[in-house]
């Protein structure tokens, strides 16, 4: 096939068109910026567009279809030529359904902790050799691309996004899956800017059950209310299979699972990510893997990029990095990382950098998550807030949805950077939580700012 790609720079069209490419397809594509790590990988497959920008021209009858990222708008110029050309438009979910209608579909969704699950079951899989195809939204070590796709493999494995699924079709990416086997870890509301009530929201998630393949299986967290209150509820004809957090414990600051066979140290920790174990082990074993070489595989399990990522490591400091930024998995995190070293003084560090994080309505939501913090410090930037046309944010109002005593507010990157400089880290864990990286900061200097 000849495919043209619009955005293809962004995290996952740029790993479809990888992955396409090595398949055999002819890929060309455009974007009007693409940073790293893209640029560099695009670049080395010889698919790095010549010159950032739209141009139509490039949109010819010669193509069997166009690929619609969501960083592109709906007046794009080289969509509009497609449309005009009659060209088959896909979005990006709809286009690994293309690809994967004659496999058994396996898609993780939930609110939070589906990337984490997702590479649970992927690092299993391929620990105990099973090949599957695969998209997870997170760069794995050992794992070039995250997308893998093939004409043999019997299973493709999918993490399922709730968001939506292009500039002109305004599903919720897991809806257009029609997974055979399916996992949903949680609900938390969020994309308000999508979804401006909560049960609007809610129901995304019974459209998605109600979505699984007749007959299908549905794993879900039976320690959500919602979710327990989704699966009994659907009238679509599938099995059902609850999963709870595993029994754990904390020895010297190792997390030690309790399993059929003994006791078993991890390299993770948390009840949420021990939550989301106990999912993936269901999943695997619906896959082919039984318990035990779940266990033995899991065992060397790190983690996902960004995901309670440990980057310094000394006798009396750590720091860890983390993609979380929804209040719960906020709370989550926070309280993960406590209850992994009590003895130590932990400094929780959140940006607002969402869109949701970012309303005046939304901020209530994060009442309480940085309790179990001892030093807590919120980043968010007025210019963001200006860029995104919202009504300003006061300081005032940051210490009043949160409720956390000796909260520090910064708006200025700069300010906030020289405040963990000049941090005292001896017996502290600092904990950075966001999916932005608080105005420019570069995350190797704090190695220095440590060891200094």
């Amino acid at each position: 096939m000849d495919l043209h790609f619009i955005a293809i720079g962004g995290s996952a069209m740029h790993n479809l068109a990888l992955a396409l490419h090595q398949k055999g397809y002819k890929i060309t594509g455009s974007d009007d910026a693409i940073f790293e790590p893209s640029k560099s990988k695009l670049k080395n497959a010889g698919l790095l567009p010549y010159e950032t920008g739209w141009f139509p021209e490039k949109i010819t009858n010669n193509l069997d279809a166009v690929i619609l990222g969501m960083h592109a708008k709906k007046d794009n110029p080289e969509l509009l030529r497609a449309s005009e050309l009659g060209i088959k438009i896909y979005s990006y979910p709809e286009f690994l359904f293309e690809q994967s209608k004659h496999k058994t579909r396996v898609v993780i969704g939930g609110s939070h902790g589906k990337t984490t699950i997702t590479s649970m079951i992927l690092h299993a899989l391929h620990y105990n050799g099973k090949e599957i195809d695969f998209m997870v939204g997170a760069q794995l070590e050992g794992f070039e691309t995250m997308v893998h796709l093939t004409k043999e493999n019997d299973f493709i494995l999918l993490e399922g996004d709730e968001y939506l699924s292009s500039p002109i079709d305004r599903r919720p990416k897991f809806h257009l899956y029609k997974p055979n086997i399916a996992l949903l870890s949680g609900v938390a509301w969020d994309h308000i800017n999508v979804f401006p009530t909560y049960e609007n929201y809610v129901e995304q998630f019974e459209f998605f059950v109600d979505s699984i393949v007749s007959g299908g299986i549905l794993v879900y967290n039976e320690e959500d209310p919602e979710l327990i209150r989704i699966a009994e509820n659907t009238t679509n004809e599938i099995r059902k299979h609850g999963y709870h957090t595993p029994e754990y414990s904390i020895e010297d600051g190792v997390t030690v699972l309790n399993t059929p066979e003994g006791d078993l140290p991890i390299e993770l920790f948390g009840a949420h990510n021990l939550n989301n174990l106990a999912g993936a082990k269901w999943i695997c074993q619906h896959m082919g893997v039984d318990e035990d070489d779940f266990y033995e595989a899991i065992a060397t399990f790190k983690g996902a990029s960004k995901r309670l990522e440990k980057i310094v490591d000394t006798n009396s400091t750590l720091v860890y990095k983390d993609f979380a930024h929804s209040p719960s998995k906020v709370s989550a995190t926070t309280s993960a990382v406590k209850d992994q070293y009590p003895n130590k003084t932990v400094v929780a560090c959140l940006e607002l950098h969402t869109y949701s994080s970012l309303t005046p309505e939304f901020l209530k939501q994060y009442k309480s998550s940085l309790y179990s913090a001892d030093e807590a410090i919120v980043f968010f930037s007025p210019e963001a807030l200006q860029i995104k046309k919202m009504p300003p944010i006061t300081e005032t109002q940051i210490h009043e949805a949160f409720e956390k005593s000796e909260l520090a507010v910064y708006t200025n990157s700069e300010e906030f950077q020289l405040h963990l400089q000049k941090m005292d880290y001896s017996n502290k864990v600092l904990l950075l939580m966001s999916s932005g990286n608080y105005g420019g900061l570069d995350f190797n200097e704090i190695k220095n700012w440590v060891s200094n």
